[in-house]
């Protein structure tokens, strides 16, 4: 298991800031070797990520994967504008300018905050699904310009296609392809334009972002009560993208919300450091979020954001930061109980390595679950067409529909769900923290926990290929097993790692697509011995089979 640094939950030390003029250097000066595995074009489950300083996100990579997306957008007739955002790295606005200048000489349309600022995650699939609403035709994507919650160092690029969420592998894959067949190629076939040119050509437009998205909020949870309870609200934007749009919303609604800090530095000065000792702005780690958890008692309910604001962290007065996985039951329970127009139908999304607290809240309230791989695309379609309610994953990522039963994101929206807090506490009269521990006095208490597991990348392939035929596990923790599985019960698809389940527990085993480490995530509904019996039985069957 990894070890925790001292400095963990401490202030940054000024010595271990990025040197951002480097770094920007870097993304312009520097050239990656498209033979090179590690600086070739990658999409993961968000996109493609890296940073300048290790030739693995530089300006060849941002103009090839540009150009790539223009192709795509070509072979399949998307021909109406594209919407653009990007967060506070210190990489996503050369990397914006870059872009800017391939879909301009592409004659893409695109849409770019008229502001110059920054737009979040789930703000881009809100402008794309509003504007494709009742369209067959001309329609809208996007792309937002972030590495997530990733250290300062970092960019990232992604992709989201017309129905608002995350683009699948389909088209990932091919547009991976392509960009590094451009790289391959010494960039030969990339259109461009210089960039004062590409600022002012017809097809690139300024747009207002943030009125049509807050004007809107309030369909999606009850401000009008948020406001009207008085509850008294902490937000830190984590100096990400929804730094300026706490303001508008505070205004427009009139609720009692402070912004405890709106600085924005691509350096992350003013953030603790993660568990290893990093700059991460992962509003679920306790470290990271040590700021806002000092100041519970000065609110009701404090919650933060990532960068992008795809991500959500709530803080209680009553028990401090929430376990992502406790927060999502939380929101679940509250919303299918207080949204009499969404469908009797409505089912929840949930991954296959989060909770399975959800697993009874959703029996407790008959209502269907669908558990799929790891990735938030999974929930794209049954969003967009109400089938869920509410669809979350075990890394504080959510979403949910407005209050009419109709969409609201595609994408994981990180205000929405600090916000639905708010709400929470303002209608019950009992925050989060305490819906949550209602509902674990009749379902029983979760003990729930991820570890790193060193391993070699032969083990990692081994630990994907395994399957349950290979992996003849009887009995786990002095339990017999009932279930061991290498798909999604929900959607019958390969998660990429193995699960195995009792009555009163599991762990699923997946390995890490970015470092030379395995995921264990356990889960017991006994104890903390228990879990730990579980994440003990788990190493030992993992190293036997591999």
């Amino acid at each position: 298991m990894t070890a925790q640094n001292p400095a963990a939950g401490k202030p940054v030390d000024p010595a271990s800031l990025i040197n951002v003029p480097r770094l920007v250097t870097a993304y312009f000066a520097s050239k990656p070797d498209p033979a090179d595995p590690a600086q070739r074009v990658a999409f993961g489950t968000s996109g493609h990520r890296g940073s300048s300083l290790k030739n693995s996100f530089n300006e060849n990579h941002i103009l090839a994967t540009t150009q790539a997306i223009c192709d795509h957008r070509r072979e399949t007739g998307l021909t109406g504008p594209l919407f653009v955002g990007i967060d506070t790295h210190a990489l996503a606005e050369p990397a914006l300018a870059s872009a800017v200048e391939v879909f301009a000489a592409n004659g893409v349309e695109i849409m770019i905050d008229e502001r110059g600022g920054y737009t979040p995650t789930p703000v881009i699939s809100h402008a794309i699904l509003s504007y494709n609403k009742g369209r067959s035709g001309g329609l809208a994507d996007g792309v937002v310009i972030t590495p997530s919650h990733n250290p300062p160092e970092d960019g990232g690029y992604k992709y989201n296609p017309p129905h608002g969420g995350p683009a699948d592998t389909d088209v990932t894959a091919k547009v991976e392809k392509a960009a590094n067949a451009y790289m391959a190629a010494g960039m030969n076939g990339v259109a461009r334009m210089p960039y004062e040119r590409a600022r002012k050509a017809p097809s690139t437009h300024l747009y207002d972002y943030v009125r049509p998205y807050v004007a809107d909020l309030g369909s999606a949870v009850d401000m009008a009560l948020i406001k009207s309870s008085g509850v008294k609200i902490g937000i830190d934007p984590l100096g990400g993208a929804a730094v300026h749009y706490w303001q508008p919303i505070i205004e427009h609604y009139g609720i009692n919300a402070t912004v405890v800090n709106a600085a924005v530095d691509p350096t992350f000065r003013f953030m603790t450091v993660d568990w290893d000792g990093k700059i991460r702005m992962d509003c679920s780690s306790p470290f990271a979020m040590a700021g806002l958890i000092q100041m519970r008692d000065k609110f009701d309910v404090a919650f933060a954001n990532d960068t992008d604001a795809d991500r959500h962290g709530i803080v209680t007065r009553s028990n401090g930061l929430m376990n992502p996985n406790h927060f999502l039951a939380a929101a679940i329970a509250y919303l299918f109980e207080h949204r009499p127009q969404w469908s009797r139908q409505a089912a929840i999304g949930k991954t296959i390595v989060s909770s399975s607290i959800i697993d009874r809240v959703a029996r407790k309230l008959n209502r269907n679950l669908v558990e799929t791989p790891v990735g938030f695309k999974w929930f794209v379609e049954g969003l967009g067409t109400g089938a869920f309610g509410f669809a979350g994953e075990e890394s504080a990522g959510a979403s949910f529909l407005k209050q009419d039963g109709s969409v609201w994101t595609t994408d994981k929206d990180g205000i929405v769900m600090g916000l639905l807090a708010a709400e929470i506490l303002g209608r019950t009269g009992r925050d989060p923290s305490q819906l949550f521990a209602g509902l674990t006095a009749e379902l029983g208490v979760p003990y729930y926990e991820r570890i790193d597991v060193p391993a070699t990348p032969k083990q990692k392939n081994a630990l994907k290929a395994l399957g349950p035929e290979q992996f003849d596990m009887r009995e786990l923790a002095g339990e017999p097993v009932s279930a061991v599985r290498t798909r999604a019960p929900g959607n019958d698809q390969s998660f990429g790692g193995i699960k195995v389940e009792t009555g009163m527990g599991w762990f699923a085993a997946r390995p890490s697509g970015t470092e030379d480490v395995y995921k264990i995530y356990a889960e017991s509904f006994r104890d903390q011995n228990h879990l730990k019996l579980i994440q003990e039985d788990a190493q030992r069957a993992i190293a036997k089979a591999l």
